[in-house]
């Protein structure tokens, strides 16, 4: 059913970079999701109604949120394909993270009103009616949600879309919150326990949880997440296979939406290269690295000694000793000035995330001072910081 929807109304559906057919992954999950949602809501409010059942009155109320969630992220993804312009020169790509937050918020509007409604059901229980025909209709909503997750799921993937992953893991836990609904039911027709109001608790706490998950993976594109990981390998693989480029560090990537990501690295040479050679092999880099990662970056070249003896191996003892003191640290930008017989080692330090400022203190304190009982001439001026890669 998803292939042949994807057939039957996205034009050039291989071609998910293109901002316009984006906009139409975006446009047909979002119409799906608003009909889907919106016969949920009117068939299991009914059931509600005539069973006397507030967890199922609570899905329904539940599934309209989803239908609002949908009509959110429809207005997002055709927002976000506007164009640049003079007032927003990277487009207006981060529209859809900000439509993501919005669903988050409705979606933990409606968990908390759920929450309060369950809460009033406990204090004051009442009987449920039952009938194995709204039973059975209870399930075949379940079926629908476990093909809607599945559908903007597989959407989400193939264009790489926040939004439409986390309306997946929304409809995911609608399954679960409608199970819960429809195993209330049966308690209550074989037992006659009054469970009703403990499981829309438990439904409340389902949609809550969800809507913080949703806002904590949009907000991590917004406010500047790690790199991930295997996007720092794809860029710094590109760069070094050209043999010129001795190495590479502070890669910094920023999101300006799912089709638009800038970068910067800095790229280490020789400093006794040809200058108009090395401008034209980063035209080249930059150029490759758009084409295998759609990331437009700027590459800043650091010059590193190559010949001189002294400098190689004052860096060879330095590499040593940090290592030494912290494995998972790394070094770069090493020079050294020379001033009589004193020695000034100058070189950043990558420390992991978990070295806190009194981490940082104590082990630039082992560097220097071992340092310099290796040799009293050394003198370090040594910047610290931390990696921008995802663990």
């Amino acid at each position: 059913m998803t292939n042949f929807l994807v057939k039957l109304f996205i034009k050039d559906k291989k071609n998910v970079d293109d901002m316009e057919v984006r906009a139409q992954y975006g446009s047909l999950a979002g119409i799906v999701g608003i009909i889907c949602n919106l016969f949920l809501f009117m068939m299991k409010l009914v059931i509600g109604i005539i069973v006397n059942s507030i967890s199922i009155t609570a899905d329904a109320v539940n599934n309209l949120s989803d239908a609002a969630s949908s009509i959110v992220s429809l207005v997002g993804v055709n927002m976000a394909k506007k164009p640049a312009d003079e007032e927003h020169p990277f487009g207006h790509g981060r529209v859809e993270y900000i439509a993501a937050m919005i669903v988050s918020f409705i979606i933990l509007l409606v968990g908390f009103g759920l929450f309060k409604s369950s809460f009033d059901k406990i204090i004051a229980p009442e009987a449920l009616g039952f009938s194995w025909v709204l039973f059975g209709i209870l399930g075949v909503s379940v079926l629908l949600k476990i093909w809607l997750s599945l559908f903007n799921h597989t959407l989400g993937v193939r264009i790489h879309s926040g939004v439409l992953k986390a309306t997946s893991v929304d409809a995911k836990n609608d399954v679960i919150v409608t199970s819960v609904t429809m195993l209330s039911l049966l308690i209550g027709k074989f037992s006659g326990i009054m469970i009703d109001g403990w499981m829309g608790l438990l439904v409340s706490a389902f949609v809550i949880y969800s809507g913080f998950n949703i806002a904590k993976d949009t907000l991590m594109p917004l406010l500047g997440g790690a790199i991930e990981k295997d996007v720092n390998d794809k860029i710094s693989d590109i760069v070094m296979r050209f043999p010129q480029i001795m190495g590479n560090h502070d890669l910094i990537v920023h999101n300006y939406g799912p089709c638009n990501s800038m970068a910067s690295i800095h790229v280490e040479v020789a400093n006794d290269s040809d200058l108009q050679e090395i401008h034209d092999i980063v035209e080249r880099i930059e150029k490759q690295v758009f084409i295998e990662t759609g990331i437009s970056i700027v590459i800043h070249v650091d010059p590193v000694e190559v010949k001189d003896e002294i400098v190689l191996e004052s860096q060879r003892i330095v590499t040593e000793i940090v290592l030494q003191n912290e494995p998972d640290a790394d070094i770069h930008d090493f020079h050294v000035i020379q001033k009589h017989d004193q020695m000034e080692l100058i070189f950043d330090l990558v420390v992991p995330y978990s070295y806190k400022d009194t981490d940082k203190a104590i082990l630039l304190n082992h560097i220097t001072s071992q340092l310099f009982e290796l040799n009293p001439n050394y003198h370090c001026a040594i910047t610290i910081e931390n990696s921008f890669i995802a663990k």
